[in-house]
Parts: structure tokens; sequence; C-alpha cells
């Protein structure tokens, strides 16, 4: 028996398909334990079965991935681009063991955060245990992360893993000698509590720094698959699916943590405090414009209650009044049609607007007010460069301490628009991108191409559409019907209007 397994193996390969597709290899029980893709099922499958191909391998992991295969699973499709997207699905669905232990490979690093330490350190790490610690990661670029903490460190009063505190007699901690004291120009000595809030402050800007660089893998991943670069995509893909899973890691660690209460708390008393506002900004919204090179030109409104994320209250928005690139003319529309919306439903406006840029974005939200005949609330501006708050009337600008608690706070609800701002307008480009595909078909003029996308609202919807439910549309006879379900079936078009990580955003739209 065992020597009937090598020979419906290899009769299994030649009759593989040389087109692209999806292979899951199976260990002796069964179970899937690498998934991977390939432009050549044939050539691609075949090279496992290579006699010596293990001895000449260098990796360890490959190795032994390639000694645990007893049989193989194949998926044909269309396209390359499609293989890539089948493939990250299965991998989502089965979680083979090998394609995880890729992931976490020693090419990327982890940020650690031992919570049991009384001074938790920030450390940088190639593995995941399962412990108290928080973890963020995997990033790809090593180098703009060791940056990254080098920053924090300076910014927060925080520890990295080569620092080396000393206990004072009364209790509390000195964090650095006096030299690194004078580099950083943080309290140099601190209480254990005190530390701890460093602490929580610096994961919370952390967190914000993964879903920034989150957006940008998924935007180099899909600009990757568009170049026809599957390799570098697929490789992407991998850390984003990694750097997704530990976001919401995350997530379920805030819902039980405590500490931030009294951290929300205590940051939105020290913000009231540095703007001079009668009360605590329970309520704060802020607005950012995005775009590339004015065009794809959208907004986003974000909303934080009692100092977190409320995100049933985000907003989008795409620019109605213009086209072009005017961040200013963009910001009085976005701002002016979210509070006469609200105006007319007689809902309070929040304690706190924050508008991400200077004093001419600043003036463009307070025309707006003054076009709705309405009393604005307290506004600023937080210009991203020096991390300088702008204010409305003749007070100067104000630059707070980087690790000031109510500055962090501002950083987190100014991140959380921009990130939401460039999703929406990636899922955009994205919708653009696959819309595009009709633009190759001769004789489809604009106008039957805009009648054809209103009647089905999507390329997807009217590639399930029939010949006789696209001759239905106005302008489309049975003979131009058949002409645009056909092109819409050919491997190219498919390849098109399929581009890497374009997942549809349920986020309400404004």
């Amino acid at each position: 028996m065992n020597e009937a397994q090598p020979i419906t193996l290899k009769e299994k390969v030649r009759q593989l398909p040389d087109r692209p597709g999806v292979y899951l290899m199976k260990d002796r029980l069964g179970r899937i334990i690498y998934v991977g893709k390939a432009r050549s099922l044939k050539k691609r499958v075949s090279s496992y079965f290579q006699r010596g191909r293990a001895l000449t391998i260098s990796q360890p992991k490959i190795r032994a991935l390639i000694d645990l295969i007893a049989d193989f699973d194949v998926i044909e499709v269309k396209s390359e681009p499609e293989a890539l997207l089948l493939e990250g699905k299965l991998i989502k669905q089965w979680r083979p063991r090998y394609n995880t232990d890729f992931i976490d490979d020693k090419r990327f690093l982890l940020v650690r955060v031992d919570l049991g330490e009384e001074l938790p350190r920030f450390r940088l790490t190639r593995l995941r245990k399962e412990d108290r610690s928080r973890y963020f990661g995997p990033f790809a670029h090593s180098g703009l992360l060791r940056k990254t903490l080098a920053q924090m460190r300076r910014q927060f009063g925080i520890l990295l893993g080569d620092g080396t505190p000393q206990r004072l007699p009364d209790g509390r901690w000195q964090l650095y000698d006096d030299v690194r004291e004078e580099l950083y120009g943080t309290e140099n000595i601190v209480s254990t509590e005190a530390y701890r809030q460093r602490v929580d402050d610096a994961c919370a800007f952390l967190e914000g720094k993964s879903r920034e660089w989150l957006e940008s893998l998924r935007l180099e991943m899909n600009r990757a698959a568009e170049r026809q670069e599957f390799e570098k995509a697929a490789e992407l893909r991998d850390v984003v699916f990694a750097l997704e899973q530990t976001l919401r890691k995350t997530r379920r660690f805030e819902r039980h943590d405590p500490t931030r209460i009294a951290g929300d708390a205590e940051a939105l008393a020290a913000l009231q405090q540095a703007l001079g506002l009668p009360q605590p900004p329970q309520t704060m919204e802020c607005f950012d414009i995005s775009h590339i090179s004015g065009t794809f030109v959208v907004a986003s409104m974000v909303h934080f209650a009692h100092g977190r994320p409320d995100k049933n209250n985000y907003r989008r928005f795409q620019i109605k009044s213009f086209i072009g690139n005017d961040d200013f003319r963009a910001m009085e529309e976005v701002v002016g049609r979210r509070y006469r919306r609200l105006a007319e439903e007689h809902r309070p406006l929040p304690d706190l607007i924050v508008i991400d840029g200077g004093r001419g974005q600043i003036g463009a939200a307070l025309k707006a007010f003054v076009t709705l005949e309405v009393p604005p609330p307290a506004i600023i501006g937080l210009a991203k460069q020096h991390e300088t708050i702008i204010f409305p009337d003749e007070r100067p600008p104000l630059n707070l301490s980087l690790n000031h608690p109510g500055l962090n706070l501002l950083q987190r609800l100014r991140d959380e628009a921009h990130r939401f701002a460039n999703t929406y307008n990636a899922t955009l480009r994205s919708k653009r991108i696959r819309e595009s595909v009709l633009d190759d078909l001769m004789g489809l003029g604009n106008k039957r191409r805009t009648a054809l996308l209103a009647h089905f609202g999507s390329i997807e919807r009217l590639r399930d559409a029939s010949v006789d439910e696209i001759a239905e549309v106005e302008g489309f006879g049975p003979i131009l019907a058949r002409e645009v379900h056909e092109f819409l079936r050919r491997p190219a078009a498919h390849e098109e209007a399929s581009p890497v990580g374009d997942q549809p955003d349920p986020e309400p739209l404004a």
C-alpha cells in the first residue's frame, strides 16, 4: 500500500491542467496543511514531488511541509488574480498550519507589552504567546517600526526593551539615567500608577498607527495586484490578515480593560483645561478630507463619545458641489451637510469639533455655520506636522506636551478620521476599477454604460444577469445585450473586475 501512494500522486500530477488555480496540500489524515496559488497548477504542484526536492531546500519549515504531504486537491480558476483571491479566502477558512507558520515567520516583527510587569516595557518579538501581554503587529517594515518606537519613547516616556529603571527609596521609579532624561524630555521619576497611564496612552497610539499601516498595506497590496506582481500581493495579503487578527484581539482586550475608562476620563478633563472649555467634551466629531491629486475626493466624520469611538455615528461624504482639488470648499460642504441635518432633526451638536488642518480649514467650517445661521460649538484645528492646536479666535496656536493625555486623545480622534476617510477612498477607487472594464467594450458609449450600472447597481450584478435581463435596459437590444453578456465572461474582463482586497464597507454613507 505504501508503495502505491507515490504512483497515485504522480498520476494526479500528470493530469493537472496548465492553468491558474489553488492547491490544497493534505497530510495522511486528510487535514489541509497548506493552501497555495499557482499561475500553472501543473508546474507548481509537480515541483513538490520532484525527487530529492526536500534535500535542496534550506528552510526547515518547507522541508517539513513536503515530508508531510500525502495528497492534494486543486481548484481551477480563470485567472491569476482570481486564484489570489480564492487562496486568501481558503486560508481564512481553514487556517492551515503551515500557512499560519509562514505568516508568523521571522520576517515580521511584533511589539509585545507584558502587562504582568510592574513597569511594562515595549519589546520587539517574532513569536506570539498566549499570555497576559498585548501584541501589536506583525509589521512588514521593521525600520519604520523601530523609528516609531523611538518616537514613542520620547513622546510618552515609556520603557523599551533596553530600559533599566531604578526603584527609589520612596517607592517611585527613576526610568532613565540623567543623559536619557535630558534627551527624552519627559518626567523621569514617576509612580507605578503614573507610568501605567503612559503605557495606556502609548498602546492607544500604537493601535492607531497599526490601523493606519493596515490601510497602507491594503493599498500597497492592491497596487501590486494591479501591476500583476502576484507574489508580492500574496505576501502583503498575509501580513494584512495577521494584522487584522491582532487588531481584533486588541479590541477584545480593551472591552475588559477597566483602566481605559479612568484614562479616558482623565484625558477629557485634561483637554477641557487645555482648551478652556466649560466642561469636558463628552462628544467630539472630527472631519478629514481624502483625495489623490484631486481625484476621488471624499470626506469622513468620526464621532467619539466619552473618549471612545462611537462607530454607529461615523459618516462618509462624497463631494457634490464641485469637481477638483479644493480642501476648503470640500470642508465647507461636508460640515454644512452634517450640521444642517442635525439642526433639521433637532439633535444636539457635539461638544467639540476637530478639523484635520489649519486656519483655512477652520475658516471653511465656520463659513458653513454662518450659512446655516446656526451658532457653532467649540471648534479647533489640529495641524499634523507639529501637532499644533489652532483656534478660530485671537488665541495663539497651542502646542501641548507630546505626552499630554488631552493631545493624545485628539490624536486618536484625528487618526481615526484619517483611517476612515482613506478606507472609503480605497473603496471608491476599487469600484471605479471594476466599472472601468466596460470601457473596453467597443460600441458601448457613456450613456449606455451609465444606464447599465444604474439598472443593475454594480458590475457584479451585471455579470450575473442573463441576456434577456440586459436587453430590458433602455437602449439595449438582443444583439448588444448578448455582446455585453459574452464580453463580461471573458477571462480578461473577469481579471480586470477583481481587484485584490476590495471589500464592501458597511459603514453609513452621509
